[in-house]
Parts: C-alpha cells; sequence; structure tokens
C-alpha cells in the first residue's frame, strides 16, 4: 500500500479545487471538498500516461487515500474555474532533482494534450448549451494563457503560433528554463507555476478527449 497522496484544498464560494502536491497537473474541482477529492480519485487512472511520458512510476493505488497538507481560502479566480492560490508550502525553493523531476512532469503534460490535439477532430462535440471552442481554439488558448502565466515567474513571452511546432517548442522551454532557475522578484514560485501550468494544459487534454465524438 502506498502513502496516501498529499493534496492542497482551495475552497471557493462555488468551488473547490484538490491538487496532488507531488504530481502537478493531478487537479479536479468540485461543489465542496468531498466532490473535488472525488473527482480527483475518478481520475487517477487518466494521470498515469502522464507519469509514464516524464518516465516515472505513478503509485497502482493513486487516489485510494488522500492527506490534505494545506488547505486555502479560494477568490474569485478559484470560482471562476483556475486553482488561483499559492499555498504556503510552495514558496519554499525546489531543490536540483525535484525541479528536474517537476520540470519533466509539466513537459509530460503538454505532451498528452499534444498527443490528444494530433488525434482529435477539429471540430468538438458541444457542449450541452451548444457551446465550448473546438480543438485548434482549444490550443490556441492554452498557449495564450501559459504567455499571461510566463509573467508570473518574470517572462514576457507571446504566444505562438499553434501550428508552428518549432515556436511552440521554444516557447516551452523557455518556460521551463525558468521554472529551473526562477527570478527573484517572481509573482509565482515556482512550485505554484508548475502546479498552474500543468492542471490548465492537462485539464484542456481532457476537455478534448471528452468532447471527441466516438
Amino acid at each position: 500500500m502506498s502513502a496516501a497522496t498529499r493534496v492542497y484544498i482551495e475552497r471557493g464560494a462555488k468551488r473547490v479545487f484538490a491538487s496532488a502536491v507531488e504530481w502537478p497537473g493531478w487537479c479536479r474541482a468540485g461543489r465542496d471538498e468531498k466532490a473535488a477529492l472525488d473527482a480527483l480519485a475518478a481520475c487517477a487512472a487518466r494521470y498515469t500516461p502522464v507519469a509514464e511520458i516524464a518516465g516515472l512510476e505513478f503509485p497502482a493505488d493513486a487516489g485510494g487515500d488522500f492527506d490534505v497538507v494545506e488547505r486555502m481560502p479560494g477568490n474569485a479566480t478559484t470560482d471562476f474555474g483556475a486553482p488561483g492560490i499559492i499555498a504556503k508550502d510552495e514558496s519554499r525553493p525546489l531543490p536540483a532533482a525535484e525541479a528536474e523531476r517537476t520540470r519533466a512532469l509539466v513537459a509530460a503534460c503538454w505532451a498528452a494534450l499534444d498527443r490528444v490535439v494530433a488525434k482529435a477532430p477539429a471540430e468538438l462535440r458541444k457542449g450541452p448549451r451548444g457551446g465550448g471552442r473546438d480543438r485548434d481554439r482549444i490550443f490556441e488558448h492554452v498557449l495564450g494563457a501559459e504567455s499571461e502565466y510566463a509573467k508570473g515567474i518574470g517572462l514576457k513571452l507571446r504566444p505562438p503560433d499553434f501550428k508552428d511546432a518549432a515556436a511552440v517548442a521554444a516557447f516551452r522551454q523557455a518556460l521551463l528554463d525558468r521554472l529551473r532557475t526562477p527570478a527573484g522578484d517572481a509573482r509565482w514560485p515556482a512550485r505554484y507555476a508548475a502546479r498552474r501550468i500543468a492542471w490548465h494544459a492537462l485539464d484542456h487534454a481532457w476537455e478534448i478527449e471528452d468532447r471527441t465524438e466516438r
């Protein structure tokens, strides 16, 4: 039996996020803490390929037991639909080995997104009210959001053309490099930046999967 998965809980007025501390990108939301943890457990198997891409072993019983190590009050960002609060624990420096592991998982979330985008049709199934971005607009949205996230770690990056693979790779490499050596005056610590970037990429990868016609 593996040790319980350590998680942060971010509690807004309308939405609660549960984020796995050691597994950036493994983050789900619900209407309350129990629902968020249940959602996190339910998608454990979906996270396994991400860990594999990163060359890491994801515990077979991950999601079976959680240890809430920090609870944070949420804000408007939380209720809007993003984990927007930096945990106190995330202000700690990232040792070199942990930084490399974290960077590998962020890159794996991007790789998972790329694989999903490559397989998905251009037009995705619409939501219950007929809304939702199609595949290319989702990918563009992720890159645009990451351009904003870059500011949190002291970078000014223009979002690349989503069709230019080399430009996307260079853009992502700049983010990974900054996660290794954070700017001293950055608003976001590297741990939180990695969690936010990885969550957003993987959240939309899973959205595309869920909205792909079968």
